[in-house]
């Protein structure tokens, strides 16, 4: 998914001149230091109800970001010149994750290079293909659930999601070598999800001793980089490396129009994107989905009666209302290159505009009652391209965004097959924490499941 990140280090004491920027909150000093990150929605509920369409916000020293909720200035930003709307510059805090040579950090000739030999993997036939797989791994993983109780679901959602990427994108079937790969990521994603982690690397940046929680954050990434290197050498080592059907033979095989292959650090970069991006975006939204259903019963009912009739139209409607009011991203950044006029507001060069994924998907104008969880909402008036955003738009649109809305179909399908939910009892709707660059469920997405019921004469 496109995704930005907030940094790690708190704003700096003194601040520029914003007198020509649109108003920036008076939330107080905790609110505005570390409020986005402890309490995310809250902040930017916050922020918009203060200031309206558009705010400003300083997370770093020489970081000025406009937050903008109208719909005119989030369709201009799409739909603008690439050379002038820097996504990889406005991305620039996923960078120690992802690595330079991520096509969410590249801007220019390098992004569409990378950009052309990412499409291919995501061909819609080739998708489809992952069906089944994708079943499986989800029945064998569910199996694991009591036959009545209640859970998260969020790990086993997890642990769907990481399996099925992995091997989508390495081809591996065999357990032990899969999970040899996955562990090392999974523990640097684990790292990234808890705030007081987060906020204790913020505060140890730069020391690498060894009791230095930034320095077990970069011990973490060397041990991924060196799984992931010993496989690009492996794979480039084999004469029939390149002709397999996963995503990384089919990367290894890839040229650009003149020739020329990614490189080692590229395929590093480009795999570890894709095994981030590719697997808790959508284990998270997968939870959010789960929670939802069990909030909304007259959702959850329509969507049984329409799967034992045999369609899905309503199950594509439940994601994509699942994405709307719960994304799992709140924003997408771009750096001007040259001075932008966005509404009423003429923005410098430098400043980081950030069409909020969040509030434009909570505007009653475009939604009505839009706090309720209504997924024929997509059915009876679809919203326009610009208007439901959570993978962003244009040319920087997230590549894995087919694969993703139908993995969590399948995984849903197969749920609903295999158990009957109800919500967590004595329980209210969860609220959203932030997860490594994920807005999660607080609970991790708690039902209640039991044994499916025959339906009713």
């Amino acid at each position: 998914m496109e995704a930005s990140a907030p940094p790690l280090m708190a704003p700096p004491p003194t601040e520029p001149d914003l007198t020509p920027l649109p108003p920036r909150p008076d939330l107080g000093r905790y609110m505005m230091g570390i409020g986005f990150m402890l309490h995310p929605t809250r902040f930017f509920d916050a922020c918009w109800q203060r200031c309206g369409d558009y705010f400003t916000l300083l997370p770093e020293s020489d970081r000025v970001l406009v937050v903008t909720a109208d719909p005119a200035a989030v369709k201009q930003v799409f739909t603008g010149d690439p050379n002038l709307l820097y996504a990889g510059e406005g991305n620039i805090t996923l960078a120690p994750i992802l690595g330079p040579g991520s096509t969410l950090l590249l801007d220019g000739p390098e992004h569409l290079r990378h950009r052309r030999l990412l499409l291919p993997p995501f061909h819609g036939e080739r998708m489809r293909n992952y069906g089944a797989m994708m079943a499986e791994v989800a029945e064998r993983n569910l199996a694991t659930w009591p036959r009545s109780g209640r859970l998260a679901t969020l790990p086993t959602m997890q642990a769907i999601t990481l399996e099925v990427i992995m091997r989508a994108v390495f081809g591996v079937t065999d357990a032990e070598r899969r999970a040899r790969i996955s562990k090392p990521l999974r523990d640097l994603l684990d790292m990234l999800a808890s705030r007081r982690r987060v906020l204790m690397m913020a505060l140890t940046l730069g020391r690498t001793g060894p009791r230095s929680p930034w320095g077990r954050f970069i011990a973490l990434r060397r041990e991924a980089d060196e799984l992931l290197y010993e496989e690009i050498r492996a794979r480039r080592a084999d004469p029939h490396g390149d002709e397999g059907e996963d995503i990384f033979s089919l990367l290894l095989a890839a040229r650009d129009t003149e020739g020329h292959p990614l490189s080692d650090s590229e395929l590093r970069d480009e795999l570890m994107t894709l095994l981030v991006a590719g697997h808790e975006t959508t284990a998270t939204a997968l939870a959010w989905a789960l929670e939802r259903l069990t909030r909304t019963p007259a959702a959850l009912r329509r969507l049984l009666d329409e799967r034992r009739a045999g369609s899905d139209e309503y199950l594509d409607a439940v994601v994509k209302e699942t994405l709307r009011l719960r994304p799992v991203v709140p924003a997408v950044v771009r750096r001007l290159q040259a001075p932008m006029r966005f509404g009423p507001w003429d923005l410098p060069a430098g400043v980081h505009i950030a069409p909020s994924i969040y509030l434009m998907h909570r505007r009653p104008d475009l939604y009505p009652e839009p706090l309720e969880f209504r997924p024929e909402r997509f059915l009876d008036n679809p919203p326009s391209t610009y208007e439901w955003i959570p993978f962003g738009g244009g040319v920087r649109r997230c590549l894995g965004a087919s694969f993703a809305l139908f993995e969590m179909k399948v995984v849903l399908g197969t749920v609903l097959d295999r158990v009957s939910l109800r919500p967590a009892a004595g329980r209210s709707a969860e609220s959203v924490t932030r997860r490594a660059i994920t807005f999660a469920p607080s609970r991790g997405g708690r039902v209640a499941v039991g044994p499916l019921r025959a339906p009713a004469a």
